[in-house]
Parts: structure tokens; C-alpha cells; sequence
């Protein structure tokens, strides 16, 4: 069977364009700058040279651009990192992630950040609850690019003109560890670990109930939902892959703690799971969460008060990763935010098992 012009051969990247020959530039080089693309060498080759071959099929990028991702290591042929002069033959098998579009102009914002870690390379902050990470369609302030604008002269152009710096992603209000990188080797070399599952994240969650099992391993395949159009869920049929480790920490009447470790990245991926579980984490309306109000913990007569947490019971803990420039690995943790925190203690002296 003969392969086609870059025949995607992984099944958790985009598929590119599977019609033309390689005389053919990818009309959509921009829209794809930023993503990991996985494709093979198609029998026409026009330039062996992987520098020429790359600017001939991307022709949105310039030939130096190009250069330096080949250069420092952020393109693979057939499994191995290469020079820009490699000969390429039919059916080599390239990997890398396109250099970032220029950043178009963003309004800064004076919000403040809590930040975990600096240095010339990187940012980790403890991203606040009731924060989204970029703008989007109908949000264009207010986000934590906005602040990082504001903040930072240095930042790596992103993978879209409205990301600049931005890695991955936290749901607006799941607080927590989330790292930033301030140039472009930087954002590749990090958005690779991501990628190919070399990051270790941690979260903390307090849902509805507890599960039978101390701890179990989830792994049921998610895709978006059929009906519900910001909503994900549980798709044998059509979903990708999505594996979740939880342990139970802290068991109450009623309610738990979990540390939960995730083995993918799917949007959605732990709320849905839990929710899947029948353990849904408090407060989150969206997969079957409830507000929590103090009298509820109490055990008293239904009052009008403010509800103990008001978003989503959910905080990125911990993130282990490999220093983009200096190859070191580094641990980094965000102390539980205080209403997670006043939350547990509610739990501690109202919900107690062993009283």
C-alpha cells in the first residue's frame, strides 16, 4: 500500500493534509505553528536536505527559523534528533512542533501573580481560582496572559498571538502550579514533555462521597459530548485515551480527599472521571457537583449563608519536569488555597469518622 504525503503516524497528533505531492507547500503552516506534528516523507521528493525540505512544505516559516529549531535538537528523524543537512529518504518518519507565530498586540493588565519559581528560561505561578489562562472568543481581558504581559518584558511568543508563554492549561477556576515559558527553545523543549507524557502532575480534589476502593486506577477514553457542547464525557466509540490514578487521603461522612495522578492530559480529564465514579468533586455544577453550605456540614437547621467553597474543589498540587535549558529535574507544589483548605477543616471538626 502506498503511504501517503505526511501520513500522520501517531494517534494523539492532528492529522496534516493527506492529499498533494511534496512540491506542495501546507497552505495551513500557521494555523498549525505551536502544535506537534507527526508525518512521513512522500516519494516526490523535490529537496532531501531536511532545512530545504521543511521551509519547502512550510512555507509560512523562514529557512533560519527553521535552522534553529533543527539546531537545537526540536526536530526528529525517524525517532533520532537531527542536523539541518540530514538526507532524507522516502518514508522517513518527522516529528517536532512548529516554531510559534508572532505575538500580535496584547492589552497588559495589573493583576497580581503569585509566583513559585523564576529564573531566564521560565515561570511557575499558583494560578487564583476564577482566572482564565488565555484570552479566547469573547475574553479578551482579564486573563493571566493579560497579567503576564503586564509583568514580563520576556516571553516565548506562544502558540497562538493570543498564548504567549503558555505551555498548558488549567480550567478557570482549578487553582494551582502552572509553568510559563519565557522563550521560544524553551516553550518547544516544554510543550515536548507535555507531549510525550515526561511531566508528572499531582492534583488535589474533595468530592461527594467516597470510593469503595483506597485507591484504583481510571481509565476510560474521553471525547466531547454528544449533546452538550462545552461538556466531555465517557466515549468508548470515538475517545482518546485517559488514564487517572487516584488515592484516598482523608475519608469523612459524606465527602473525601483525593490525590490524583494524571497518566494523560485529556481536557476535562478529572472531572469527568470522577464524576463517571459517581464521586463528582464538590461544587462543580458542570459534571455533578454540588455547593456545599455550612449548615449542610453541620448538621443544623437549613440557614441563608454563603456556601463553604464557591468553584470547583480542584488544585493542580504538585508538577515535576525537566529544566528546558538546563536539563536538571525540578519538583514544584502550590499550598492548598485557602477556601480548599477552610473547606477541610470544616470536614475535620464537623465530619470526623472517627467522632
Amino acid at each position: 500500500m502506498t503511504v501517503p504525503d505526511e501520513y500522520p503516524f501517531s494517534p494523539l497528533e492532528p492529522k496534516l493534509p493527506q492529499e498533494g505531492s511534496d512540491e506542495e507547500t501546507i497552505d495551513e503552516s500557521e494555523e498549525l505553528a505551536g502544535q506537534r506534528l507527526c508525518f512521513r516523507v512522500g516519494s516526490n521528493l523535490k529537496f532531501r536536505r531536511l532545512d530545504k525540505y521543511l521551509c519547502g512544505r512550510f512555507s509560512h516559516f523562514s529557512r533560519t527559523r527553521l535552522q534553529k529549531l533543527i539546531k537545537e535538537q526540536g526536530v526528529n528523524v525517524n525517532g533520532r534528533p537531527a542536523k539541518p543537512s540530514c538526507q532524507l529518504n522516502p518514508g522517513d518518519e518527522i516529528d517536532l512542533i512548529l516554531p510559534p507565530r508572532p505575538m500580535r498586540e496584547l492589552i497588559p493588565e495589573d493583576i497580581p501573580l503569585d509566583v513559585l519559581y523564576e529564573d531566564d528560561y521560565m515561570l511557575v505561578v499558583n494560578k487564583q481560582a476564577d482566572l482564565i489562562v488565555h484570552p479566547a472568543r469573547g475574553c479578551k481581558h482579564g486573563t493571566l496572559v493579560n497579567a503576564l504581559v503586564y509583568h514580563y518584558q520576556k516571553l516565548s511568543q506562544g502558540t497562538d498571538p493570543w498564548r504567549p508563554g503558555i505551555v498548558h492549561r488549567l480550567d478557570r477556576n482549578t487553582t494551582g502550579v502552572l509553568v510559563v515559558a519565557k522563550d521560544d527553545t524553551s516553550h518547544w523543549k516544554l510543550s515536548r514533555q507535555f507531549a510525550d507524557r515526561l511531566t508528572k502532575k499531582t492534583y488535589l480534589a474533595i468530592v461527594h462521597g467516597t470510593p469503595p476502593l483506597r485507591a484504583d486506577c481510571i481509565n476510560q477514553p474521553l471525547g466531547v459530548h454528544p449533546y452538550i457542547r462545552e461538556k466531555f464525557s465517557i466515549r468508548p466509540d470515538i475517545g482518546k485515551e485517559a488514564v487517572t490514578i487516584y488515592e484516598v487521603l482523608e475519608a469523612f461522612r459524606g465527602y473525601s480527599l483525593l490525590k490524583l495522578d494524571l497518566k494523560t492530559g485529556r481536557t476535562h480529564q478529572i472531572r469527568v472521571h470522577l464524576s463517571w465514579l459517581k464521586h463528582p468533586i464538590v461544587a462543580d455544577d458542570l459534571y455533578g457537583g454540588k455547593v456545599v453550605y455550612p449548615w449542610q456540614i453541620e448538621d443544623r437547621t437549613p440557614a441563608p449563608e454563603s456556601p463553604l467553597i464557591a468553584r470547583t474543589a480542584l488544585h493542580a498540587w504538585t508538577l515535576e519536569l525537566t529544566h528546558p535549558a538546563t536539563g536538571e529535574p525540578m519538583k514544584f507544589e502550590a499550598p492548598l488555597p485557602n477556601d480548599m483548605q477552610t473547606f477541610l477543616e470544616a470536614l475535620r471538626r464537623h465530619r470526623s469518622l472517627s467522632s
